[in-house]
């Protein structure tokens, strides 16, 4: 799964850091994010949207035939 989290970071001028802190999450968790090592719970994809103020689509770029669930 592909994320725009670090072009949207690198807009606001914020650190990973910062996003960890206001998203109440580790630095590596971001870092994570970023490189697409770590799918967001759907909890913390949901706040990084309310965070950029877009929509959970608008961030994540799910890929067809990507299988979106870790459990069944």
């Amino acid at each position: 799964m592909q994320t725009r989290i670090l072009e949207l970071r690198t807009e606001k001028k914020i650190t990973q850091s910062e996003l960890a802190d206001a998203l109440d999450v580790t630095r590596q968790t971001i870092i994570s994010l970023e490189s697409g090592k770590y799918k967001a719970s759907l909890v913390l994809a949901h706040k990084i949207a309310q965070y950029f103020g877009m929509s959970i689509e608008e961030i994540f770029v799910f890929e067809e035939g990507e299988n979106l669930c870790t459990e069944y």
